[in-house]
């Protein structure tokens, strides 16, 4: 397929991401301190008097006027100000010079919004993307998610899907690598609605087993549907059927009506002779039975016609099942014990090609195990590879960056569209002296803040996961469980002279009935000896921290509000590798999804020259 002679839309050049990226990272380089910061050591590292110069109560009130509860307000109606000409200098007073704390919360958040991607102006509008792509055609209604996903995967997999659709239209391309497939709810479903060739890729051999289980569960639903379909297809038609009789049976009764009313110039007898040529009820029970005979034959054909469509349907649904969530094999003919693991795989490969050169469709879906690099041969996994375009949807970590280096490598790669996540998993080449195992960096990405040596640390990145939106709409953080685990580090490091371990609390507070509960198993778990340590000891920490919880939760508050601001630094140096290449032709960040819904929500999009 050639691509079709339409423009993108304007793409956001070089110069202005790199500015972007610059002025974020400028206001961030005074703010991050914040965000480095782990809430385990609010009360033993006395953070609020370190880092925040207000008390927590007006720290509070500020952000409630600015900051995430003013969410959806224009940044100078939240500023009370009329429409003033914001700029970097405006920010400059939010932290003293001497003690770098922060002094004027009310200006930190305007500041934090006005870093923002919305504000920012760098991202592209998705109805402008899919317009562009779609060249004024409408997309069609197609397969109900919900029907197989809680509704937060159904509106990522049903928004992201159409994308994708279109720029594999765009690009020519029917061949599609979705890196970090997990279950594979948007590889089963870009194949199922959009006829696409979709190979899954995870790295998790559980994951692929799920995504086989998920297809065997939707291979069952949709021979169910099959037969629903087909009982309700013939029920409609033969309700129809029944219709059309009566309809015949008035139009006859109509014509003999005129008939005998216009002839007025019979006589009784003719009227007569009339009525015994040409009876009513005779007449209408010929058509009648004519009639019924034709419907039936037009019923069976038509019936036949759609039953067909209806199989062809659900075998391109099948199809998008792996070969073995198909078929069977017996042990004879694929016994896995009596294999290496290397034939393991060719068997494996050679029964999916097999299984796809049967297959009269090309919509068919393949879920892969194979951990993915930046140096990652992808034709070493697939076989078959040919021009295609990569997606990811809620890549983990590096697996974001590498995708991007990977399409950047490869000229088979057309496009890609890749939404990220898990930003505290990503490696930083700064962050400590340790070497990476390929030498390859999941942040920066960028040449600029490679020349910086820019750090963000592993306790922002965790804060760049919060999300504001949803704050912003009444989904609390969680500030008791916090509040514990703040205490019990006080108590762990007084107590036991410990101040680091590499054991883990876990979800222990939502398994514990009180603080006392809750330190006891958190003890056991970080192997220390609880007997020495009384009830009444326990509640006596408990009662000196208990009226300084509004500290922890202003201080947490800040983190939120300081969050997106840190993602647009991760989204931006990602932006600005891909503007640092010569073969990428468009490239911008786009708003896929609503952020209550789905918080990481902006998606990465370049196409090849």
């Amino acid at each position: 397929m050639s691509r079709p002679p339409r423009a993108l839309p304007p793409q956001l050049s070089p110069a202005a991401a790199a500015g972007a990226l610059r002025r974020v990272a400028r206001f961030l380089a005074r703010a991050l301190p914040l965000c480095r910061a782990h809430t385990v050591e609010f009360y033993t590292r006395a953070l609020w008097d370190r880092l925040v110069a207000p008390r927590p109560a007006a720290a509070m009130e500020a952000l409630r006027a600015a900051g995430p509860l003013a969410l959806q307000r224009p940044l100078a109606e939240a500023s009370g100000a009329a429409a003033a000409p914001w700029d970097d200098d405006t920010f400059s007073n939010v932290f003293c010079e001497n003690s770098e704390k922060l002094i004027n919360v009310h200006l930190f958040a305007l500041a934090a919004k006005y870093y923002s991607l919305s504000n920012l102006g760098v991202c592209t509008p998705l109805e402008d993307v899919l317009e562009a792509l779609r060249g004024g055609n409408q997309g069609t209604a197609g397969i109900k998610t919900d029907e197989f996903m809680n509704n937060k995967k159904s509106h990522e997999v049903q928004v992201m899907s159409e994308l994708v659709d279109k720029l594999a239209i765009y690009c020519g391309v029917k061949q599609v690598i979705d890196i970090g497939s997990g279950k594979g709810y948007l590889s089963s479903f870009l194949s199922m609605q959009y006829n696409l060739n979709v190979y899954g890729i995870d790295s998790s051999n559980t994951n692929t087993n799920g995504a086989l289980e998920r297809n065997r569960k939707l291979k069952k639903h949709w021979r169910a549907y099959q037969s629903r379909g087909r009982a309700n297809l013939k029920s409609q038609k033969l309700e129809k059927a029944n219709e059309r009789p009566m309809e015949s049976e008035i139009k006859c009764k109509t014509i003999n009506e005129k008939l005998l009313n216009n002839d007025n110039s019979l006589q009784s007898q003719d009227r007569v002779a009339i009525q015994d040529l040409v009876p009513s009820c005779g007449f209408a029970e010929i058509a009648t039975s004519e009639t019924k005979k034709q419907t039936e034959v037009n019923l069976v054909a038509r019936t036949q016609s759609d039953e067909s469509k209806l199989s062809e349907e659900v075998l391109a649904i099948l199809n998008v099942l792996p070969a073995d969530a198909v078929e069977v094999f017996s042990s004879s003919q694929y016994n896995c014990r009596e294999l290496s693991e290397e034939e393991k795989v060719q068997r494996k490969m050679a029964t999916l090609k097999a299984k796809a050169s049967k297959s009269s469709e090309s919509n068919l879906y393949f879920p892969l195990t194979s951990c993915i690099t930046a140096e990652t041969e992808l034709s070493d996994i697939i076989t078959d590879l040919k021009d295609c375009m990569m997606v990811g949807l809620h890549t983990c970590g590096d697996l974001a960056a590498n995708t991007l280096r990977i399409f950047t490598a490869k000229p088979e790669i057309k496009a890609v569209c890749n939404v990220g996540c898990c930003y505290h998993l990503l490696s930083e080449q700064f962050e400590n002296q340790e070497d990476c195992p390929e030498g390859v960096w999941g942040f920066p990405m960028c040449q600029y803040l490679k020349d910086k040596g820019w750090c963000c640390g592993r306790n922002a990145r965790m804060s760049a996961c919060l999300a504001l939106e949803r704050v912003a709409v009444g989904q609390m953080l969680p500030t008791e469980s916090l509040f514990y685990r703040a205490v019990l580090q006080v108590i762990i490091e007084e107590i036991y002279g410990v101040t680091k371990s590499d054991r883990y609390v876990g979800k222990t507070f939502s398994k514990s009935s009180s603080f006392i509960d809750y330190v006891r198993k958190s003890l056991k778990k970080l192997e220390l000896d609880d007997s020495k340590l009384p009830d009444s000891c326990i509640m006596d920490y408990y009662e000196k921290y208990k009226h300084r919880m509004n500290e922890l939760e202003a201080f947490n508050m800040l983190k939120v509000v300081l969050a997106p601001c840190i993602e647009v630094l991760i989204l931006l140096d990602r932006l600005c590798y891909l503007k640092e290449q010569d073969n990428i032709a468009w490239s911008g960040l786009v708003k896929l999804f609503d952020p209550v819904k789905s918080p990481r929500c902006y998606a990465v999009i370049a196409l090849k020259k």
